[in-house]
């Protein structure tokens, strides 16, 4: 039930990306597993460029195995998933879908726009954008105050000008080491 929704919804991206669609074409036939243990998404190409559900029997010309941690490394964009898939089978069919997968976007202002208007859409899409932004503004703000807690108040961490001090200090320290192992030389 999952891998129709999971299809339905990648056949709906490819119905608004004819040029991902003329791509899948040459592959009609192809099968495909993508899976992340205990999931496992099986699909064929069709003749039109879109994906239809295979059984999970069925033999793949391409498995394509995510990370565990995929759920924590999708908010920082699939090529660092993908950088930690493994691949097996026909190079050419998984090269074409990781493209795919990359370029591949939601429209979601249009998407939204059959539902409520354009007008509506637009400003929904730009809300969210400014949630996102929020959030993201927010987090970076806590992630700096932590780290400024830390390392002033707490005195957990160093800042950047204290671990400078200590290389340079250290630099200094092995210089003078150094002349000094020369200079027992020449006594000995």
């Amino acid at each position: 039930m999952l891998d129709a929704a999971l299809i339905a919804g990648l056949n709906h991206l490819l119905q608004g990306a004819g040029w991902a669609r003329d791509r899948l074409k040459p592959f009609a036939g192809r099968q495909a597993n993508i899976g992340m243990s205990p999931f496992l998404l099986g699909f064929a190409v069709t003749p039109a460029g879109l994906f239809e559900p295979l059984p999970e029997t069925a033999a793949t010309d391409v498995t394509i195995s995510l990370p565990a941690d995929t759920p924590f490394l999708l908010p920082q964009g699939l090529d660092k998933v993908m950088a930690g898939a493994r691949v097996e089978g026909n190079a050419e069919f998984a090269t074409e879908l990781s493209f795919i997968f990359r370029h591949l976007h939601w429209d979601a202002e249009e998407d939204l726009a059959r539902l409520v208007g354009d007008i509506a859409a637009h400003r929904m899409v730009q809300s969210a954008q400014r949630i996102a932004t929020w959030h993201r503004q927010a987090t970076a703000n806590l992630a700096g105050n932590l780290a400024e807690y830390l390392a002033h108040e707490n005195r957990q961490l160093v800042t950047h000008e204290e671990f400078a001090s200590f290389r340079e200090t250290l630099a200094r320290l092995n210089a003078d080491l150094s002349r000094l192992e020369a200079r027992c030389k020449t006594l000995v």
